[in-house]
């Protein structure tokens, strides 16, 4: 049999390594990865020519936030917008955050969320749940993963949302995952130590002296590092699976390099704003935009990221999307404690790890794809359907021009952000080509995709990991 769509000429990146191949694609997977298919294509097939480029799977952001209430408001990215802009930077597939609000059962916030992503979705998505309720959601945790759904995330923080999850639910939480077959994400942060911090900055002189600033000065490195190794604790004495989501300090590489030594299931993730950014934004105009949670750290934070990246020691590099306009952004109005925060970053999650990971030589190629492709799909219970260019697993495929750059600009991106973290600068690596299960999505920069295209992809995690 013939392809339906085969792409000549291009160097295919995994892993392991580059070489160059063509790749062939009937109906929605993979069907044949080597050299010399052209003769096989059959007279119907699309032929790409992706000479002089890179082929790499589809990227998988595994922690976004699309159209969350949060703070005060909404996140102004959907899943149509959100989708978009994922899928012209790379990404085609999502890991989103179920929260339940209210009394909401895990099942009811599941539903609530597939129901925000049916028929809007331009690449496809799954779903982790939220623990808000740690007297009754734990217990539900079982039914959740049966439905595809094996990640499950607890905030350490957020009290004040009733979101909070203390030591013992955290416990609770790990044996139920470890039995069950999931596995726990943990937002870590000290919760008490940091309450504590923020009455400590929050009067009028301190906001009228430092501004925006007092988002990082009120969040020094230890609030996260002790959180880390609290969980850390629970997770080596319970035996269960612990993922911490967008670790942004030295000290967390540490703790989690010192904890695999010793047998701990731990992974972590960074985010592209860690590794690019740091807390000196703070001092702009405009430097409340960038409030997140946690919040960008030092210089010296970012070479310890890196170096656990090209180490092994972090196994992820995630965005944790969060868009809010300038508008939105501006409630603070002069108050940090009142900023909503979250960034875009779905749209340059790929262009900013090619550009300052591969181009600054801070990672090789194939480290790339392990940390954006392949690690996301075997953590999270994808692989091999998504993050490998391999026959049998999902079409999601994207080309990439190393020699193009492409100079950021919020008017120019598909993200409802009227602002971008990376503004004016040059980067490389955004897609040329996007492919969804052999849909093409992206054509010549351009989204060319639709509505609807994206599916649920139910997951369960591999035993040996």
């Amino acid at each position: 049999m013939g392809f339906d769509t085969l792409i000549v000429g291009g160097t295919v990146v995994s892993s392991s390594g580059l070489r160059r191949a063509d790749v062939g694609v009937r109906g929605e997977r993979i069907a044949a990865v080597g050299t010399g298919l052209e003769r096989r294509a059959g007279s119907a097939a699309r032929v790409i020519d992706a000479s002089g480029k890179y082929v790499l799977p589809g990227v998988i952001d595994v922690h976004v936030h699309l159209d969350m209430p949060f703070c005060g408001t909404v996140s102004s990215d959907d899943y149509d917008s959100g989708t978009r802009a994922a899928a012209r930077g790379g990404v085609t597939t999502v890991i989103d955050f179920a929260i339940p609000s209210g009394r909401e059962s895990l099942n009811d916030a599941l539903d609530a969320w597939s129901a925000k992503a049916a028929g809007k979705a331009c690449i496809d998505y799954a779903f982790h749940v939220c623990l808000t309720d740690p007297r009754r959601h734990p217990a539900q945790i079982p039914g959740v993963v049966k439905r595809g759904v094996p990640t499950v995330k607890a905030f350490m923080i957020y009290a004040s949302q009733g979101w909070e999850s203390d030591d013992g639910t955290l416990y609770e939480a790990l044996q139920i995952t470890r039995r069950a077959g999931g596995m726990l994400l943990v937002h870590a942060e000290s919760a008490r130590v940091l309450d504590r911090l923020i009455e400590q900055f929050h009067t009028p002189a301190m906001m009228r002296r430092y501004g925006a600033r007092l988002h990082a000065m009120s969040r020094p490195n230890f609030v996260e590092a002790e959180a880390v190794a609290r969980a850390i604790r629970w997770a080596e004495v319970t035996g269960g699976r612990l993922y911490i989501v967008h670790m942004s300090t030295g000290e967390g590489a540490d703790l989690v390099r010192d904890a695999r030594r010793r047998g701990v299931r731990v992974a972590a993730e960074t985010c592209a704003q860690y590794l690019v950014l740091d807390d000196s934004v703070f001092s702009q105009p405009d430097g409340h935009l960038y409030a997140t949670c946690p919040q960008l750290k030092k210089p010296a934070d970012q070479r310890r990221l890196w170096q656990g990246l090209r180490g092994g020691e972090i196994s992820v590099v995630s965005t944790d999307t969060c868009t809010f306009t300038r508008r939105q952004k501006a409630a603070w109005k002069g108050d940090w404690t009142k900023i909503p925060m979250g960034m875009p970053g779905l749209e340059t999650l790929l262009p900013a790890v090619y550009t300052y990971g591969v181009r600054g030589r801070r990672l090789t190629l194939p480290q790339m794809v392990a940390c954006l492709c392949e690690n996301p799909a075997r953590i999270m219970g994808l692989y091999p359907r998504k993050g490998v260019i391999a026959r049998g697993a999902d079409a999601d495929l994207v080309i990439i021009d190393p020699r193009r750059t492409t100079l950021v600009d919020w008017r120019k991106m598909e993200t409802n952000a009227d602002w971008n973290p990376f503004q004016g600068r040059r980067l490389a690596g955004f897609a040329e080509k996007t492919f969804c299960r052999g849909r093409m999505i992206v054509d010549g920069g351009r989204f060319v995709g639709e509505n609807g295209w994206g599916r649920f992809v139910p997951r369960r995690l591999a035993k040996n990991l």
